[in-house]
């Protein structure tokens, strides 16, 4: 029997979900106030530390060192080099952005010789009023070091979770980070992107039909044509984890393509690509943009490397759609291997046709090689098309419709 028998306390401290520290309960003799809130103080544990990140920094001399940061949800990636004529239209749209999350500006300016680091450091005070932390930074040599070199050191500097991908001469919608922050939350792995509005009105009409317009199933059938990556640089968001994993940028400078580059580099690491189905940027075109540094053959070679590589090293053989300039310049382009996989050219053209072969002059072998020409209708599939999309009006999505074809496994499309 008991001869003594004390009352018990059980205190039940605070729910997890609501203050994110951990439930705690003591079952003792009962105590007095003092000892139990003592009691509480020691044992509560902190379920959600402020979450951490092991960045770089550069210091004095272009050392650099690992650091520890805490993050952020979504860092905003800008690049600057002589943009201080768009950047108050560029900033103020970041300004109101609908995101409901913590974000912070990143921006590196790439030796730029007019006042873009000044306009954006006016921003600063502005920014971190609504609660947009801004790291801004960058480097004073003779010449920039171009645009994946800039992108590289805006995203080491930065804290973000998920990046978000900003030119400085383009303008986003209010809606774009909180959008594509919570497509890229359920697309982890992937680039996402969005519809454009193009400004001035007009220019490249058929780019920018092609960036809208696409099916989410051709986003990845049609990487391989001149347009370049099917979700386009300006859009892209994605997590951290995923630039890391494809990453970084080529930092080859100018004449480089970093994005197409790393578009690639995405997909051969099994990544998807996503597009958000509303419009959330305007895409400015102008004669100073960096992609008119690249050259149309630097793009050409990536973009052959790249259907030998994804789609030719697939087939047994294959035939090229169209017989004339564009079909040639391919046929020659490709491997001796792939070379002997063509086994016609088609076309709707009858003097085409009519001629019966394509020789191959430039070719070392004896005899030379000769590819028969054929009616499309007398074709057999798979096919890669030389074809300009967009530029027969719906001729060539008859003829294609009419084979009872279909994208990614009968044909591809390269021009």
């Amino acid at each position: 029997m008991y001869t003594h028998l004390q009352p018990f306390l059980i205190a039940y401290i605070r729910y997890p979900r609501v203050s994110g520290r951990l439930a705690t309960f003591y079952i003792g003799p009962m105590r007095s106030s003092e000892d139990t809130e003592q009691q509480v103080r020691e044992s509560e544990v902190d379920m959600n530390p402020p979450k951490r990140l092991r960045t770089t920094e550069t210091l004095t001399g272009g050392k650099e060192r690992e650091v520890e940061k805490s993050t952020v949800d979504v860092s905003i990636v800008m690049p600057v080099y002589n943009a201080s004529c768009w950047l108050d239209e560029c900033l103020q749209a970041i300004l109101v952005q609908d995101f409901t999350g913590s974000m912070e500006l990143s921006v590196f300016d790439d030796a730029s010789t007019d006042d873009s680091k000044k306009v954006v450091e006016g921003w600063r005070e502005r920014l971190e009023a609504k609660g947009i932390s801004v790291v801004i930074s960058g480097h004073n040599s003779e010449q920039p070091k171009g645009v994946g070199y800039a992108k590289n050191k805006a995203i080491c500097q930065s804290r973000g979770q998920y990046l978000c991908f900003q030119d400085a001469d383009d303008i986003m919608l209010p809606q774009r980070i909180r959008l594509q922050y919570d497509a890229s939350v359920l697309h982890k792995n992937s680039l996402i992107g969005c519809r454009v509005q193009r400004v001035p009105e007009g220019s490249t009409e058929r780019y920018t039909r092609w960036i809208n317009t696409l099916s989410q199933d051709q986003l990845i059938t049609q990487v391989y044509t001149s347009h370049g990556p099917s979700v386009v640089m300006p859009t892209w968001f994605c997590s951290r984890e995923w630039y890391q994993k494809v990453g970084p940028f080529d930092e080859g400078g100018k004449g480089v393509p970093e994005d197409l580059l790393f578009f690639y580099q995405s997909l051969r690491h099994g990544g998807g690509l996503f597009r958000v189905d509303q419009c959330l940027l305007v895409y400015r075109y102008h004669e100073k943009a960096a992609t008119h540094s690249v050259t149309e053959e630097t793009i050409w070679k990536l973009r052959v490397d790249f259907l030998q590589e994804r789609v030719l090293s697939q087939w047994e053989s294959f035939t090229i759609w169209n017989a004339g300039k564009q079909g040639r310049k391919l046929y020659r382009s490709l491997s001796p291997a792939n070379q002997k996989k063509v086994k016609a050219f088609c076309d709707v053209d009858e003097n085409k046709i009519q001629k019966g072969f394509y020789t191959y002059e430039e070719s070392e072998e004896r005899p030379k090689p000769k590819i028969q020409v054929l009616h499309y209708k007398n074709a057999s599939a798979p096919f890669i098309i030389c074809v300009k999309l967009d530029m027969t009006g719906g001729n060539l999505e008859e003829n294609l419709n009419s084979l009872q074809l279909k994208e990614g496994i009968d044909y591809y499309h390269f021009n």
